[in-house]
């Protein structure tokens, strides 16, 4: 088990490192082609395409032919496509599955997991359908179950599973709490998902901000996910796309610290010192490691900021 837990670690690592920034992951209906047109414009790390709640039962079949085509064409150059399928215990479930890892988008969404059984039968479908591995799975937890069990599903998807997303939406009313500023009935939620992403070595990102009139509100939540541990957040307009990018990228001065913290750990080394001190703090290893991390995504962002 521990090997295992060891080499998903450094796969997901690799993901980040490669280049792949999540800040932000705009949704956006299957159903709707003049708005996939204009996601070709949008600066939103991922494109999620959405086959579930955005699409009335009659129009899902030509939603999933349309999204299977939008993969295909693609939004530009280091923008991920991802596209949210129905439900495994829905009647659309098998056919979204086969149309869309047809197109090979970088996942699909598994929306209202709540067990590592929905991720472990969609992977084996994958691989029985030949699909490569390239094409990850992302696991939305947004019931009080899915909370539970957030463990197991971290840990179920081997290579191909590649983040679990917050459904604070669902989660919320399902709790019976309420939309309030500080998000204080989802705390607990939103802290144990990312506990157990971070275990298991796969990425987390923050649900949405349904409040379109209040940018304050957005940027709160991203800032408060931001500084809790996220990856980036989910999104329902593409002007919620700057703030979450802006937020969830490394500021200036923590690119300089990351690059003050190397040096300074490399000299530390070079005269046999185990550690070395930044700005008064004192500087290990762990700090290196994660200097190092900073310094990875904010090259990432650049390349895709320049495309």
């Amino acid at each position: 088990r521990g090997v295992g837990q060891s080499w998903t670690r450094s796969y997901c690592a690799r993901v980040e490192v490669q280049g792949r920034p999540r800040r932000s992951v705009l949704f956006m209906p299957g159903s709707n082609a003049k708005a996939l047109e204009k996601g070709k414009g949008i600066v939103t790390d991922v494109i999620s395409i959405d086959l579930e709640d955005a699409v009335a039962p009659n129009a899902k079949p030509m939603a999933r032919e349309a999204a299977a085509a939008a993969v295909r064409g693609g939004f530009g150059t280091h923008k991920e496509v991802v596209v949210r399928l129905n439900g495994t215990d829905t009647e659309w479930h098998g056919e979204d599955l086969r149309v869309i890892c047809a197109a090979k988008p970088e996942a699909i969404v598994l929306p209202k997991v709540e067990g590592p059984e929905q991720v472990i039968e969609t992977i084996r479908a994958m691989d029985a359908m030949n699909v490569p591995k390239e094409v990850g799975v992302w696991a939305m937890i947004e019931t009080p179950m899915g909370i539970l069990r957030a463990e197991d599903i971290a840990k179920s998807g081997q290579s191909r599973l590649e983040a679990v997303v917050m459904g604070t939406s669902d989660l919320t009313k399902d709790l019976r709490g309420k939309h309030m500023p500080g998000r204080q009935p989802l705390l607990h939620a939103l802290s144990h998902v990312l506990m157990c992403a971070r275990a298991h070595g796969v990425m987390a990102l923050d649900g949405v901000c349904l409040d379109l009139h209040d940018p304050e509100e957005l940027e709160a939540q991203c800032r408060q996910a931001a500084e809790m541990g996220f990856d980036g957040k989910t999104l329902i307009h593409p002007k919620q796309v700057e703030p979450a990018n802006r937020i969830f990228s490394p500021t200036e001065s923590q690119v300089e610290t990351s690059k003050e913290i190397i040096k300074a750990h490399t000299e530390a080394l070079a005269e046999g010192k185990n550690v070395a001190v930044v700005q008064g703090k004192l500087v290990e290893n762990l700090h290196v490691e994660n200097a190092k991390r900073i310094l990875a995504m904010n090259g990432a962002i650049k390349v895709r900021s320049a495309a």
